[in-house]
């Protein structure tokens, strides 16, 4: 008898499970996977991502992993141009890492197993145990074996968006949007491009930054309606996407950029938000809550919420408090603290900005001070009330002598 079993062990699994396990829990986690392998990904972690990881002794792992430092970032909208980094953060972080997930989820892997997580990899969910209507168990098998059953207070689902708990708890989405786009990316030699987040006219999207092994991940995005033609030829189509947002970078790809890797084609769920708990289960990760992977959040969000349901779970468990009410403010608090980065993702990633987004971001590229801004909220360590603060964009206008007609300091088209 367990006291937790987690199912799934990629970014939110892992944590989750070894945050647990040291706190004293018996803890099973199973994932159909062995490890090292691959996963869709865009790698990123955000500063606030890395800081998680500093905190839990593992970002030296990572970092000596080889995998490259990324201290300038090139974000672009069509003709608006937004360079530089976030200010250091409070935890002394400098940069950003984007490691391949080979890497990144074996090292939260072996940290769980290390923390004292009984780990069963191969394992393949086929049920969950029910008394009544309250989890109670998994059932499954590795490969062809004997069909298995582990029993314990709290079955967490953290298996990603076609989650087996989620199905089987019959949860349902609350609150979601069709996804924009498609993404094609793959792993190049002869790419030294740094960090780039380029989004052209057209309505299209190439990104690119070293990983591990001197390589770079190259991706584009387009809306979904261009898969069927894309894929037909997806090396030219990647080229022609970066020669038409940048032709010096498109030229650079074609003299140097070599692909070494088969290309990963992927047409992501809709952006959505899932109950997460119930009698005796809870959900983390792509399992709960997904969006759309233009903000690269995935990572770090599995982190932070990983995090914040091992602290609920610990209250619930230690009798601090009722376990179900605990796992509802999870989910609330869950909620809360990604409303912004979920609102912010949802109106960006469809590829054309909004008057009020071409305002704000035009406005910040004109001013050094607020391009740091911009980038500590994406990096996590800026809080969008003040990077989007009425007073604060009031006061930005002005600096940069905004036009008075395009000054948009609400996200309601009322202009100041």
């Amino acid at each position: 008898m367990y006291d937790v079993i987690v199912v799934g062990t990629r970014v939110a699994g892992s944590p989750l499970a070894m945050l647990l396990a040291r706190k004293g829990y018996r803890v099973l986690a199973v994932d159909r996977a062995t490890f090292p392998s691959d996963t869709p990904s865009t790698h990123y972690i955000h500063q606030a991502g890395l800081g998680m990881l500093k905190s839990w002794g593992l970002l030296d792992e990572v970092v000596a992993s080889g995998c490259p430092p990324i201290r300038h970032l090139n974000f672009s909208y069509t003709d608006i141009v937004i360079k530089g980094f976030a200010d250091v953060a409070a935890d002394g972080i400098d940069a950003v890492y984007c490691p391949r997930r080979t890497v990144l989820d074996k090292i939260l892997v072996d940290a769980a197993g290390n923390a004292g997580v009984e780990v069963i990899h191969g394992f393949s969910v086929t049920e969950l145990v029910f008394d009544e209507d309250r989890v109670v168990g998994i059932r499954g098998r590795i490969r062809d074996g004997a069909e298995q059953e582990f029993r314990a207070g709290l079955v967490i689902g953290a298996d990603g968006s076609n989650s087996t708990v989620a199905k089987a708890v019959g949860t349902e989405v609350y609150e979601g949007s069709p996804a924009a786009c498609f993404v094609y990316y793959s792993y190049y030699e002869g790419v030294d491009w740094g960090m780039q987040h380029r989004t052209g006219f057209g309505e299209q999207q190439f990104a690119s930054w070293p990983t591990n092994d001197g390589l770079a991940l190259v991706a584009v995005m387009r809306k979904r309606d261009r898969f069927r033609d894309f894929r037909t030829d997806p090396d030219a189509g990647v080229q022609e996407i970066v020669d038409q947002i940048d032709p010096e970078i498109g030229a650079r790809l074609r003299d140097t950029g070599k692909r070494v890797e088969q290309f990963r084609p992927m047409l992501y769920p809709d952006n959505y938000r899932r109950r997460s708990y119930g009698p005796g289960w809870a959900l983390v990760g792509d399992a709960g809550y997904h969006k759309d992977p233009f903000t690269g959040w995935g990572i770090t969000d599995a982190f932070k919420y990983a995090q914040l349901l091992a602290d609920l779970v610990d209250a619930g468990l230690s009798g601090a408090r009722p376990l179900d009410e605990a796992l509802a403010e999870y989910q609330v608090e869950r909620d809360a603290q990604s409303a912004s980065t979920y609102e912010l993702t949802q109106s960006i990633s469809e590829l054309s900005l909004t008057p009020y987004y071409d305002s704000v971001f035009r406005a910040t590229s004109y001013d050094e001070d607020y391009s740091k801004k911009f980038f500590g909220l994406i990096a996590g360590i800026y809080s969008p009330d003040k990077y989007f603060g009425e007073q604060e964009l009031t006061e930005l206008y002005e600096k940069v002598d905004f036009p008075v007609d395009a000054r948009h300091v609400t996200n309601d088209g009322v202009s100041a």
